[in-house]
């Protein structure tokens, strides 16, 4: 007779799920041990802390785009679930997480180790809910594993392990799960108003965000017709930047270029799938929002017009309606002054490259994206780091760049990263970790050597919580607690088993990277680099730049832009006239 846990683990099997991330014990017992019994069918992927593996299955999730699973026994084992929770339910990650509960007949009671699952993780998933008879399976499950794919995110549920041993009461059957969601057509009202309000505009601007996935050629053909320029959210770059001769750069705290110019002197903005939370760097007026989800629209600015559809299929029903425009003089003016900010600050980074001690991490990022390979996948600590690969690490349309953009975790880059490879195991995965990040939860270096995952780690050590720096000083404070002693990171991986070098020379940097990257398993590239290398956003205020003032003292403050000059060059010069 099939227990309960079995039946679970039947459901997960058909719902294509190939792996759970977790610790084992205690109440999770009956479903590991119905894992074992799989022979094979569903692996269980040892973390050191279920907030990794949480992290992990999110990164899956977005690499596949099919459902993940991660598990925690009862008590503390699940409550370290939900940082990596929040970070996959707010990036739109299906995921599926079993928080295990204590036994049936002592909830309530105050029991060891008793917290209450259904109530805790209701703030992060779509669907949250306890299994408190087998009667309820498998139908509770199919339940929330189709939220988690359905809507994007999260679903959680409770189980006992005394409920998970019952006999299941129910067969098993089968069931087709939803795995591809239907386009959203926008009303053709609203299409006709798009067109109008496009037509009229002598100076439309395009905002991208990670909505327009699919629809890059859409966006390009727009763009010619309009001669807009385009900038772009940071989890619209690796969507939208690539082969964009009207790219103006990112807008936002760690935005570079013009797009923040372009955006305030439009008299039109079209936000395309985008959230972008920072509204401070919004015009608050002629905007118009096309979004598949209808909650998003008209949240972050007032909007002339909300559009309620998928991106792609909005603007293949509005191109036809759209006339050519021929006046570009706005749109070389934003490329202009794109190409000019862009050369402003590059040489904070080409300046004594080779002699420059600590290295400058611009230099580092700017190998990287020189060597990584054309499919790679970054995975990117919350901080500095994120400066780095958003101004450094050249999209090309294959390249993924996962980070914890929307929740802004700290240490999530390495679990992102072990569960990028498991589901790419052909592709390589690069944690672009910063010292803060990968000291918060260095025992998954363990996990890597355990199960010998091939993922190369690039360390930015500069022995310092760099974005904490930097906030302080927008605030006019000195830094304080944010610099710490040195470690070397590189030590640490090899007495764990994982092949490591440690690079304090810039001259040293392209061969040991070329040599992390082209190792067959896991390595740590431990580079030591300047705190000092901070990066301003291309927008601050009056307040800001006093606190600047009272702070910075010889603090570098404007970090280069790698080669996106280059590509502005490019941009600028090759854009066909009419």
């Amino acid at each position: 007779m099939a227990t309960v846990a079995d039946q679970f683990i039947q459901v997960l099997r058909q719902a294509g799920v190939r792996r759970i991330y977790g610790v084992v014990g205690d109440s999770l017992n009956p479903i590991v041990d119905a894992v074992r019994r799989t022979g094979g069918d569903i692996e269980w992927v040892h973390v050191r802390n279920e907030e990794a593996g949480a992290f992990a299955a999110a990164a899956e999730a977005q690499t596949t785009g099919r459902l993940a699973v991660c598990a925690g026994s009862c008590g503390p084992g699940n409550t370290h679930l939900i940082q990596g929770l929040y970070d996959a339910h707010r990036s739109g990650a299906p995921v599926l997480a079993l928080a295990s509960q204590i036994p049936s007949t002592q909830i309530g009671s105050g029991y060891f180790q008793e917290t209450h699952p259904e109530r805790l993780f209701t703030e992060c998933s779509h669907y949250c809910e306890l299994i408190n008879g087998p009667g309820q399976m498998p139908r509770i499950l199919r339940t929330a594993i189709q939220h988690a794919v359905g809507l994007g995110g999260v679903a959680v549920l409770a189980l006992s392990g005394d409920v998970a041993s019952q006999d299941a009461e129910n067969p098993t059957g089968e069931h087709d799960f939803l795995v591809r969601k239907g386009i959203v057509k926008p009303p053709a009202d609203q299409v006709d108003q798009l067109a109008h309000a496009l037509n009229r505009a002598r100076k439309p601007m395009l905002f991208c965000g990670s909505g327009v996935q699919n629809a890059h050629s859409e966006v390009m053909q727009l763009a010619h017709k309009l001669l807009s320029p385009i900038g772009h959210a940071l989890r619209g770059k690796e969507w939208i930047q690539y082969n964009n001769p009207f790219d103006v750069g990112m807008s936002g705290l760690l935005g570079y270029g013009a797009c923040y110019e372009a955006m305030q002197e439009a008299d039109l903005v079209l936000m395309l799938g985008t959230d972008f939370p920072y509204d401070p760097f919004l015009p608050g007026r002629h905007t118009i929002q096309v979004d598949d989800d209808p909650a998003k629209l008209g949240r972050r600015t007032p909007l002339t017009l909300a559009v309620h559809g998928d991106v792609g299929e909005t603007l293949r029903l509005v191109m036809d309606k759209v006339e050519q425009k021929h006046d570009r003089s706005y749109l070389d003016e934003m490329l202009r002054r794109h190409t000019r900010a862009l050369e402003g600050v590059v040489s904070a980074y080409t300046r004594d490259i080779e002699k420059h001690v600590p290295i400058h991490p611009e230099y580092v990022a700017d190998v990287l994206d020189d060597l990584a390979a054309d499919d790679a996948i970054f995975t990117v600590d919350t901080g500095m780091c994120n400066v780095w690969v958003a101004r450094y690490i050249t999209p090309n349309g294959r390249r993924r760049v996962m980070g914890s953009f929307v929740h802004g975790s700290m240490a999530n880059a390495l679990p992102h990263a072990i569960g990028a490879q498991y589901g790419a195991p052909g592709r390589q995965v690069v944690s672009v970790s910063g010292d803060g990040g990968l000291g918060m939860l260095l025992g998954e270096l363990l996990t890597v050597r355990l199960h010998r995952i091939p993922v190369k780690i690039i360390l930015f050590n500069n022995a310092s919580l760099g974005m904490v720096r930097l906030e302080m000083m927008v605030d006019g404070l000195p830094s304080y607690e944010t610099d710490h002693e040195a470690v070397d990171y590189a030590a640490i991986a090899q007495a764990a088993g994982i092949e490591a070098a440690r690079v304090e020379r810039p001259a040293d940097v392209r061969d040991a990277m070329a040599a992390a990257l082209a190792a067959p398993g896991p390595y740590l590239l431990d580079v030591v680099t300047d705190p000092n290398a901070l990066s301003i956003p291309p927008h601050i205020t009056p307040q800001q730049v006093k606190g600047f003032a009272l702070a910075a003292g010889k603090t570098v403050l404007t970090g280069g832009v790698g080669k996106m000059l280059d590509l502005a060059r490019s941009n600028l010069r090759n854009i066909p006239r009419p």
